[in-house]
């Protein structure tokens, strides 16, 4: 009798773990499939639609500029992103790390930018990124939190003017 006990219980525990994995592939890949729509958005240069992806509390830390913590300043920060000459913006995910409680994520990438110089030189840029998503009350992920920076060597600072 312990033994049927036994197995049955053994059974139970991996179906409850097999259950939650699924549960959790499932979601991992409905991020992987939101970060590349919105990388789409971006890449497509729909400003509505790429900050559409942000909750309200969400805060952009884009590299060697201030922090956006509003949806007018993170509306503000893309569109002088997108609306720069020659840009092209294209990133994706490598990792996706949902949390035990299925309402936190965090995605990491990398991505691709693009721009053309003052002399009309194409610039590209290549770097990572990290975001957090939180599901909503309604179900959906939005973003919270979204960091990135290049992994080319830091500019060199002009030369300081002689008086």
């Amino acid at each position: 009798m312990k033994i049927r006990t036994l197995i049955v219980t053994l059974t139970l525990g991996f179906t409850a773990a097999a259950i939650c994995l699924a549960a959790d592939t499932k979601i991992e890949q409905a991020l992987r499939d939101l970060d590349a729509q919105w990388s789409a958005a971006a890449g497509a240069k729909d400003l509505a639609k790429t900050v559409s992806y942000y909750a309200e509390s969400a805060i952009v830390m884009p590299p060697n500029g201030a922090s956006a913590t509003t949806k007018e300043a993170i509306r503000s920060a893309w569109k002088e992103m997108l609306g720069r000459p020659g840009a092209g913006i294209s990133w994706k995910a490598t990792k996706v790390e949902v949390a035990k409680s299925g309402d936190l994520a965090y995605v990491s990438g990398t991505y691709d930018d693009t721009t053309t110089d003052a002399s009309g030189k194409s610039v590209k840029d290549h770097g990572k990124y990290v975001v957090i998503f939180k599901k909503q009350a309604d179900g959906t992920w939005k973003v919270v939190a979204d960091i990135w920076n290049s992994d080319l060597p830091a500019s060199a600072p002009a030369p300081a003017e002689k008086k």
